[in-house]
């Protein structure tokens, strides 16, 4: 699995606790949860398909977000920051975006300062969850 564009690790929580506790890291480095995907529930209901427990985090932190809107306009389309969380055997499993891959696809040497900003503050939500360092351009450990 590629891991050049997210930090992916196992959490040692089961997915309801996991989300919680994602929320209150989230809180620590000023980002909110701006949308909350149950992908279980609305592949079920739009195609009666069974899914595991898997939930898409839209987040952001607002004055990051508005220094890279007034950067570029465009940068709208890297917002908000994904974060994915997903029950896997038994536990739950969860990959962040790297900000920083995300810019790289807009090709605006400006928004980088700010993408490198988020993902400190990303990395370091990370750290809170795993319990382990991150360094940039190191594998999380990801099944």
């Amino acid at each position: 699995m590629p891991t050049d564009y997210a930090f992916r690790a196992r959490l040692g929580v089961s997915y309801e606790e996991a989300l919680p506790l994602i929320e209150a890291a989230l809180k620590v480095e000023g980002f909110g949860i701006l949308t909350s995907v149950d992908m279980q529930a609305t592949l079920k209901a739009k195609l009666g398909a069974q899914f595991r427990k898997y939930c898409i985090l839209g987040v952001c932190n607002p004055p990051l977000a508005q220094k890279a809107l007034t950067q570029d306009l465009e940068a709208g389309l890297m917002l908000p920051c994904t974060i994915v969380v997903y029950e896997d055997d038994g536990g739950s499993a969860v990959s962040i975006a790297d900000p920083i891959a995300v810019v790289e696809l807009l090709g605006n040497p400006a928004l980088r300062p700010i993408a490198e900003q988020a993902q400190t503050k990303l990395r370091r939500v990370f750290e809170v969850l795993t319990g382990r360092e991150l360094r940039v351009g190191q594998e999380s450990g990801s099944k």
